[in-house]
């Protein structure tokens, strides 16, 4: 028995070695893909728990209660401004949370901006007890979405380079502030996950044509639009691809007719995914909808929104009306700040400006280098995936650096991955120079990088909106940028604790989105921007937001002032401040 015993356990021993052994050959072979999930649940992490800690944004507010009634109702002409896809997937974890939803067909004969405003104030008036809990699983798919984007990352540049630089990139791309800013917020990011895919789609069909690429290449043409209505510019991109491809399938060995059809297939999943997203809904413009499109995009828009949408039923009414919104908000233009500067129309120059100071050095210098050495391979030796990383930059940076709406880095997002991309090739090719000491000092400079970037990230968790690299220590944030890039309302819990704490209950502020969140956590909102006459009760403390202290966006918001409204609030000394720099908050009295 003993004998049998010592057999037995042998056996057994060896099966597990074996186990385990090929457990730890499998684990080496996909070290890569491990390394790279590991990162991704780190940032997960990241982004869940500022979730808890920080209040929905200003446009939050209204994205989450639009969202519920486009999801549920099909009412999609609560507001226009932006396309409804983001909203509605914010809204799916609500739907099993049955949240209340009153009735809004009283709601009319307003534009489709402040319509927008009455619904929201409606929806979170029936729903404040669960404000906090609604607010927080809504914004959870936008991280999923953003973990998402970081495999995209990660796939696409093993394909193009190797493992190694995938892993590199993923690893830029998790720590990096601006992307840990808004990878939780229902907005940009969805840009930036639809700008890659469609490029991935169109490289990916192009290299070997079939029609379930071709299949996949058309819904991501149509995800871009419908998650920001300026991603249109994918459209002339797929017809041209489409044409070009047509032209020299012969020399491919392919057949144009066959290449062409693949195009329309394309075209059509575009069409049935756009439609599918707005319910296949053609109605006519409300009336309110249609006097604002005389007063700000001329009068023959409206025979266009009725003859294209309405008549002819190709695409959604206000599909097209948000295509043209965008458009007149571009050409009325916003007003922004920049260096000391104010203008409606912006500069050229912004957005190159506003990434140098909003991301991190490491991540800005690894930029630049990453942009030279793709351009001299490209144009020296001819290398096609250089080409086709550097032209989706190119065409966007383009748009950007024309357009007159400056409000913020973020809509720079949809070159970072581009560039996350080509950071970790060089980093790749920067671990491969050499030998012995070149060698390892390469190591240590790729690891210094990496940590400086990690680094960054956790000394200022979880404060990454208002985020500025060390170009602007000395001076707070709002003497250099404004809007999103410095405060976009979602410190209101960090504030409310503070006052409750000393046994405040109530504020006179003027900060963005605090007059829809604060009171949500247990102090009362005194806007400073009252109308005319009316007296405001005097509170102890004063609550302003960096957007609004260098007076950029006072107009904007309060409807008067200007940029000097808070001026004297800029030569005094907060007694705290929130947020990492989003609000100043002033003592009135003892």
């Amino acid at each position: 028995m003993q004998r049998a015993g010592t057999v037995y356990d042998g056996e057994g021993g060896g099966a597990l070695r074996r186990a385990l052994g090929g457990l730890r050959a499998w684990a080496l072979s996909r070290r890569a893909e491990l390394l790279c999930g590991a990162l991704l649940l780190l940032m997960g992490a990241n982004l869940l728990s500022t979730l808890a800690r920080k209040s929905v944004t200003i446009d939050e507010v209204g994205e989450i209660a639009a969202g519920y009634y486009h999801l549920v109702d099909g009412s999609f002409d609560i507001t226009s401004e932006h396309p409804p896809l983001p909203r509605m997937l914010a809204a799916l974890p609500m739907l099993p949370m049955q949240p209340e939803k009153p009735s809004i067909e009283t709601v009319g004969g307003e534009s489709f901006a402040r319509r927008s405003l009455v619904i929201a104030k409606i929806f979170w008036k029936a729903n404040e007890a669960r404000f906090v809990a609604l607010t927080f699983w809504a914004r959870v798919p936008t991280i999923l979405l953003t973990l998402a984007l970081g495999a995209l990352v990660f796939v696409y540049t093993r394909h193009l380079f190797n493992s190694r630089a995938a892993l590199l990139a993923v690893a830029l791309y998790s720590f990096e502030p601006t992307v840990l800013a808004h990878g939780r917020v229902i907005k940009d990011i969805y840009t930036a996950f639809a700008y890659l895919l469609f490029f991935m789609a169109l490289h990916f069909y192009a290299a070997r044509p079939t029609l379930r690429r071709a299949l996949v290449l058309g819904l991501a043409t149509a995800l871009a639009p419908l998650v920001k209505f300026s991603m249109l510019v994918v459209v002339p991109v797929l017809l041209l691809a489409g044409v070009v491809l047509v032209v020299v399938a012969p020399r491919r060995g392919q057949s144009r007719g066959r290449t062409a059809w693949h195009l329309g297939a394309a075209l059509v999943a575009t069409w049935l995914l756009v439609n599918a997203t707005y319910y296949f809904q053609y109605a006519p413009l409300s009336q309110a909808d249609a006097v604002w499109a005389v007063r700000y995009v001329r009068s023959p828009y409206i025979a266009l929104i009725r003859h294209v949408a309405v008549t002819l039923k190709l695409l959604p009414t206000y599909f097209i009306f948000g295509i043209f919104g965008t458009l007149a908000h571009n050409a009325m233009g916003h007003q922004s700040f920049l260096l000391g500067m104010y203008s409606r129309h912006g500069w050229w120059y912004y957005f190159p400006v506003a990434f140098a100071l909003k991301t991190t050095l490491p991540f800005l210098l690894l930029s630049i280098c990453s942009l030279a050495w793709a351009t001299r391979e490209a144009l020296k030796k001819r290398e096609k995936k250089f080409l086709i990383l550097l032209a989706p930059v190119v065409l966007y940076v383009g748009m950007a650096l024309s357009a007159n709406l400056n409000l913020g880095v973020r809509h720079l997002l949809p070159i970072f991955p581009f560039l996350f991309i080509l950071g970790g090739a060089l980093l790749e090719r920067v671990l491969r120079v050499g030998q012995g000491l070149r060698r390892r000092c390469s190591k240590v400079v790729v690891l210094l990088l990496v940590g400086a970037m990690a680094f960054e990230a956790f000394r200022v968790y979880p404060h990454y909106i208002p985020y500025m690299n060390q170009l602007t220590w000395g001076r707070p944030g709002w003497h250099y940028l404004s809007d999103s890039n410095v405060e976009w309302g979602d410190d209101a819990p960090e504030l409310a604790e503070y006052l409750l704490a000393r046994g405040e209950r109530e504020v006179r502020a003027a900060f963005l989105g605090g007059e829809s969140t604060l009171a949500r956590y247990g102090v009362k909102y005194y806007n400073l921007f009252r109308p005319l006459g009316e007296e405001l009760p005097e509170t102890r403390y004063t609550a302003i937001g960096a957007s609004l202290l260098n007076g950029s966006t006072v107009y904007a918001i309060g409807g008067k002032g200007g940029k000097d409204f808070f001026a004297a609030y800029r030569e005094r000394e907060p007694e705290a401040v929130f947020g990492g720099g989003s609000i100043y908050l002033y003592r009135e009295r003892d």
